[in-house]
């Protein structure tokens, strides 16, 4: 079977939607193009609708959910500033390891990996932060941290979100929860290519940026010039064309299958393999209640791996005798758990019951 038929199940890119495919074949035209520059404000709209925000500066920053992660930060807080971080995985431990290079005051609060952060905990780290942040979808545990406690309760603090795997998988209602900013990335649920961080910064914390951001390319006032500036936008750089073809397809196919029903569609699917895991004796690791349906944690059933194998040779006999990605776990966990992705296209029944079917076809 060739590679570009394989089920990718893992943390990382899922399937990409058939139109998105089409849609990176477009001709390309310039990046300046009045033609180009009404599909990139549409994209925007899109990206609102999805975000469920009225954000006017809400754009895809040109670099993959890093690249999201660090503009995010970089805008927001600089020396003599103070950043709350919730950590419990390992991209809470990327927020501080990107707010500690910019000078800020790093104040991490941990939970223990497979476990969900408690809001009040970050809420009683400081008196007066200048951004609490938190990861939504913890993608190296499979948990989900609450945030509308966090908004309720942060007073003057910004609060700063990563979305990456949480963008078009749960319910992400960042208007009525009182997120500032937040990023995502557009491999996951959005079922697109890897390649673009969908953003969307509040007017509160856009009145509340650095003064002169460390970054030129990541600064938001030069691009919400571009972004937001109507006729009157002023060129910032060259736009990743065809990148931004494919986002416009993959939004198009979530707004019209609905939102709401493309979440019921990952829970649906979360559902069934979490189902069908416990069924065949896995312990699932994620904290019960705080799941995501999108990306399923198991503790790896040592006892039932082939003779002679470790959990990587079975990983590595999913893909090539029945083309299935799915991911191991990271740092304290690896090699103890799974990670397994139903995300955007991949996220459908059919491709739920061949892994299962699978396994029972491996496992001992």
């Amino acid at each position: 079977m060739p590679v570009s038929d394989r089920l990718l199940m893992g943390p990382g890119p899922g399937n990409p939607y058939p139109e998105v495919m089409t849609a990176l074949g477009r001709p390309l035209m310039g990046h300046l193009d009045p033609e180009f520059i009404a599909l990139l404000d549409e994209t925007c709209d899109r990206l609102r609708q999805v975000f469920q925000t009225t954000n006017p500066l809400t754009f895809p920053v040109s670099g993959t959910g890093s690249a999201g992660m660090e503009a995010t930060v970089l805008n927001l807080v600089g020396p003599g500033d103070t950043m709350v971080v919730g950590v419990n995985g390992v991209f809470g431990g990327r927020l501080c390891d990107v707010a500690e290079r910019t000078g800020a005051e790093v104040i991490r609060v941990d939970a223990e990996w497979g476990q969900a952060l408690d809001p009040e905990l970050l809420l009683q780290a400081h008196p007066n932060p200048k951004v609490i942040a938190v990861v939504h979808a913890e993608t190296s545990t499979g948990v989900r941290n609450d945030l509308e406690a966090l908004g309720a309760g942060k007073g003057e603090a910004l609060l700063l979100v990563d979305a990456v795997t949480s963008l078009g998988g749960i319910p992400t209602e960042f208007d009525a929860w009182g997120v500032d900013v937040a990023y995502s990335g557009t491999q996951k649920c959005l079922g697109t290519p890897p390649g673009l961080s969908p953003v969307t910064v509040s007017p509160r914390a856009l009145e509340r940026v650095v003064p002169k951001s460390p970054s030129w390319y990541f600064d938001f006032k030069a691009i919400a010039a571009y972004v937001t500036g109507g006729s009157a936008r002023a060129y910032h750089h060259t736009a990743p064309i065809s990148m931004i073809f494919a986002l416009h397809a993959g939004l198009g196919v979530v707004l019209e299958e609905g939102l709401g029903a493309v979440v019921a569609r990952h829970q649906t699917c979360g559902d069934l393999l979490k189902n069908g895991l416990t069924e065949r004796g896995f312990t699932l690791f994620a904290q019960e209640g705080h799941r995501l349906p999108q990306l399923t944690s198991v503790v790896i059933p040592q006892d039932r791996l082939p003779a002679g194998q470790d959990e990587a040779a079975v990983r590595r006999t999913l893909l090539d005798r029945y083309d299935i990605e799915i991911g191991g776990g990271l740092g304290p966990v690896a090699g103890q758990v799974w990670r397994i992705g139903t995300m955007g296209h991949t996220a459908r029944e059919s491709n739920v019951l061949m892994l299962l079917g699978a396994l029972d076809e491996i496992l001992v």
